[in-house]
């Protein structure tokens, strides 16, 4: 796996080649401190990753990284800054973490070796020669994991770990066994995002896991009412949803 570090901070950029080399099998291929200058190598080389300050000149990183979002091969996007304001506008591009500055070496561990086991499981994925490419725009659902939001943080999240969401007015909150996550996006944007096959929009207001339903229990006007493995909470199946919520469910 290769990577380049977009950093202008020397001591910072010395620091976290140092933390990659050491806690990784990552090669680092290049560091800049100008996003332009970034642009041009881009143009000739292929990056796995791309360790990515905010606060850079000709470019900041926000928008070199919605620049790059747009290529072909898309690199994984680490964002290590000292602004936590832009951390929603990194998750609508999809990157694949957010640290905040001064960080913490356990932080850079853990967020390093995550880095590499998606990796190795995404390039799995692609080398699997029964494996149909998705078509274009379903690259999300496809996914084993999905970018949640938590204290300005995104945090990379298996699929399987999500229990349900609800709708919040604007905001989607999302809900694993231990962990809760407001999503900047309204409720058939993150439902769009997750396999079609596992998660079921079985209310306006809600989308539940159906691997995590123990037990459907009948409520008034034929509908019902779900209750969730591990989780005290009961999620409603809407009258409209209820004959697509039998098939999946095959009773």
């Amino acid at each position: 796996m290769n990577a380049i570090i977009v950093e202008d901070e020397v001591l910072a950029q010395e620091e976290l080649s140092y933390l990659i080399n050491t806690h990784s099998s990552i090669k680092i291929e290049a560091t800049f401190d100008d996003g332009l200058d970034v642009l041009k190598y881009l143009q000739t080389h292929e990056v796995d990753a791309i360790f990515l300050d905010i606060s850079i000149p000709s470019l900041d990183g926000v928008l070199l990284a919605q620049n790059i979002s747009k290529f072909a091969h898309k690199p994984y996007i680490v964002f290590i800054t000292a602004y936590k304001e832009h951390a929603a506008e990194a998750f609508e591009i999809e990157a694949f973490d957010y640290i905040l500055k001064p960080y913490h070496e356990s932080r850079i561990v853990t967020m390093l070796q995550k880095l590499e086991s998606h990796f190795a499981r995404d390039k799995q994925s692609v080398n699997k020669p029964e494996d149909v490419q998705p078509a274009q725009g379903s690259a999300t659902r496809m996914s084993h994991s999905i970018n949640l939001i938590k204290d300005e943080r995104i945090i990379v999240t298996d699929i399987n770990d999500i229990y349900y969401a609800a709708a919040q007015e604007k905001v989607t909150q999302v809900y694993t066994r231990k962990e809760e996550f407001t999503m900047p996006m309204n409720i058939t944007e993150l439902c769009n995002r997750l396999p079609e096959e596992h998660f079921f929009r079985c209310h306006r207001s809600y989308c539940v896991n159906l691997s995590k339903i123990r037990e459907i229990v009948p409520w008034f006007n034929n509908t019902y009412i779900l209750r969730l493995s591990d989780l005290d909470f009961e999620v409603p199946v809407s009258r409209s949803k209820v004959k697509e919520f039998r098939q999946l469910m095959r009773f």
